[in-house]
């Protein structure tokens, strides 16, 4: 769920391969409530062999989990399927786990929550699909651009922009964001989608946009199905599979290229550097086996690959 970034040409990185077959059978169980029951002395031995376990602060250590905030509703980065939380995001969560010794405990939360429960110490991080931008690394409200907290540190691990689709063979002659003023979009709060909408319709002058905003982007994409939208835009990942899925595929299409690609980080307390170095410890050391690669094959994102992990590598706003 990307926020603002200066937009940058769609050649530059180009994702316009399909998202594919995904596969979801065998993923990984990370509950979003999450087993609270304490290890054995046998599960911490084991935890302790693991090849960046002793780069944890030792309160993750001990407990033996890393209590994650996300907005389990953006399939394909992170949704539920018969009750257990799966997708990119938990999928590349657990291996990077595997590293470090610990499992990363997935909570759902609406996403435009998340940050602030990191600053209440809820979760240790948050990772849902969040863009890496400066507005959130130094705490800027991205509307009044005024200060509103201490800001988030990053792990960048993946790059998306956004898109716009449309109920499938009712364009209206949208291809761009400038085909919108005058017509109704249906996005998910507090993502790039929102602010590039409420951006865009500035420009349109007495023809604004017409915004709906929704918690969530599947009560968007529901809104849409319905016929009570022109058009919607989410996240490339997220838009293609909506557009792939929804219907068999006969629900939406998509309309132009994706603008904006930035990366997605795994968000962190500036306090928490320790947590954050072993993260990206971890994330290094999954690009180099080549999981992470098998990770993103099996999702049909592999055009968002990262070459190695970084922190705060998102630029502007």
């Amino acid at each position: 769920m990307t926020a603002s970034t200066t937009p940058r040409p769609t050649a530059a990185r180009s994702r316009l391969a399909a998202v594919g077959a995904i596969a979801v059978a065998g993923a990984l169980l990370l509950t979003g409530c999450g087993d609270q029951t304490k290890k054995s002395g046998g599960d911490r031995a084991s935890s302790s062999k693991a090849p960046l376990h002793d780069k944890l602060p030792k309160r993750i250590q001990d407990a033996g989990v890393v209590k994650v905030g996300s907005d389990i509703a953006y399939p394909p980065v992170e949704f539920k399927k018969e009750g257990t939380t799966v997708g990119l995001d938990p999928d590349i969560a657990a291996a990077i786990g595997k590293q470090l010794g610990v499992e990363f405990q997935f909570n759902n939360a609406t996403f435009d929550t998340l940050l602030a429960g990191l600053r209440s110490k809820r979760y240790d991080i948050a990772m849902s699909a969040m863009t890496d931008n400066k507005d959130r690394q130094t705490g800027v409200d991205p509307d009044t651009k005024k200060k509103v907290g201490e800001g988030v540190d990053f792990v960048d691990y993946f790059s998306a922009g956004v898109s716009i689709y449309t109920p499938k063979g009712k364009t209206q002659g949208i291809k761009g964001w400038d085909d919108l003023c005058g017509k109704k979009i249906v996005v998910q709060r507090g993502t790039v989608s929102h602010d590039k909408a409420k951006d865009q319709s500035k420009k349109c002058g007495s023809n604004p946009i017409k915004i709906e905003a929704f918690d969530d982007d599947v009560q968007a994409q529901t809104r849409l199905r319905g016929g009570g939208a022109d058009a919607g835009s989410s996240d490339f990942p997220v838009a293609a599979y909506a557009v792939k899925t929804s219907g068999g595929g006969k629900d939406f299409e998509m309309v132009g290229d994706q603008i904006q690609a930035a990366p997605y980080g795994m968000a962190l307390s500036k306090d928490q550097t320790q947590l954050r170095d072993a993260i990206k410890a971890g994330l290094d050391a999954i690009i180099k086996n080549g999981e992470y690669q098998k990770i993103l094959d099996k999702w049909g994102v592999s055009a968002g690959a990262l070459k190695e992990a970084k922190v705060n590598g998102g630029a502007g706003a």
